[in-house]
């Protein structure tokens, strides 16, 4: 028997970063106005911080004394800093808890819904919250929490419960500003897991349904895996969102009470500007940057990596 010779395959060429061709030079072009804002607009700010940090400026004074890592050394002994670490790391997972669950299930009852009005209505109803500032929301939901006259406690004491004070108590505030942001950004979450799911064929509904599949089975088996990378997209966005937040938490407790709900924003806000200690608070605002880059980073690399393998 004549033995079948297999040629070997040829090893696969390097892949290169970088290749000039005709098209790159135009491509330069174009993407330089965006460079250079980013440049100006990002970049330099993020090197600026780094640098003052190695200082000991009030932010006015023209004199900046050089401190070396000082800064540096007094922010990994700063209890509190890390105390806002911790309730970031819980506003991570708080908001990765609520916030993709509840949005795929509003976009699931919206997609099922089609193009019936009342679902229309709803859809427009829900993103409410994301057309709001979150000043506004923030001062609306001071009003709302308040323990004398907030509709909270007004309805908890209509049915003969004690009321809160839900920002004043340092086992409290947290959760209930955590509360507010998850509701008001669970419509983003919505709408993009609601135009995912727009885009699955419906020729593969039609199979499932041929096949004996319920609706949940066609949503768990079919739609969800196919809108798995959508979902990776959310959780990465919510993940670096959750950890640089400031603007609710300062509307509505300012990091209080007793640092209670300290976020690193708030906490880099305090000690730049009221405190006028401009090198620690570009100390936390470089530190803040590592630990977004390092998370967010991280969650790429896991979630590429865990696709990779299914």
């Amino acid at each position: 028997m004549a033995t079948q010779i297999i040629p070997k395959r040829k090893a696969a060429a390097p892949r290169k970063w970088f290749t000039w061709d005709e098209y790159t030079l135009t491509i330069i072009l174009f993407l330089l106005p965006s460079l250079l804002l980013m440049a100006v607009f990002v970049v330099y700010p993020i090197l600026s911080s780094f640098h003052l940090s190695l200082f000991e400026w009030n932010g006015i004074d023209p004199v900046r004394t050089p401190v070396g890592l000082a800064n540096w050394e007094r922010l990994l002994q700063d209890d509190i800093f890390w105390r806002a670490f911790r309730n970031n790391l819980t506003v991570v997972a708080l908001s990765i808890m609520f916030q993709m669950p509840m949005g795929m299930l509003l976009a699931i009852m919206m997609e099922r819904g089609g193009r019936r009005f009342i679902f229309r209505v709803f859809k427009t109803v829900y993103f409410f919250p994301m057309l709001m500032s979150s000043v506004s929301i923030g001062i609306l939901f001071k009003y709302i929490y308040d323990p004398s006259f907030g509709i909270i406690n007004e309805t908890l004491e209509a049915i003969g419960l004690e009321g809160q004070s839900w920002l004043g108590e340092t086992n409290l505030a947290l959760f209930a500003v955590v509360a507010v942001i998850c509701w008001q950004y669970t419509p983003f979450y919505m709408i993009l897991f609601l135009a995912s799911l727009n885009s699955v064929s419906e020729d593969l509904r039609d199979a499932a349904r041929i096949d004996g599949a319920r609706e949940f089975q066609y949503y768990w088996y079919v739609a969800l895996p196919l809108v798995r990378g959508t979902v990776r997209t959310a959780i990465i966005l919510s993940l670096i969102g959750s950890l640089k937040y400031f603007d609710l938490i300062w509307v509505m407790t300012e990091g209080g009470p007793n640092n209670a709900s300290e976020l690193m924003a708030t906490y880099m806000y305090k000690k730049a500007f009221p405190s006028f200690d401009m090198g620690y608070g570009s100390a936390v605002a470089s530190a803040l940057f590592i630990i977004v880059m390092i998370l967010a980073l991280s969650a790429f690399y896991f979630s590429r990596r865990l696709e990779t393998e299914v």
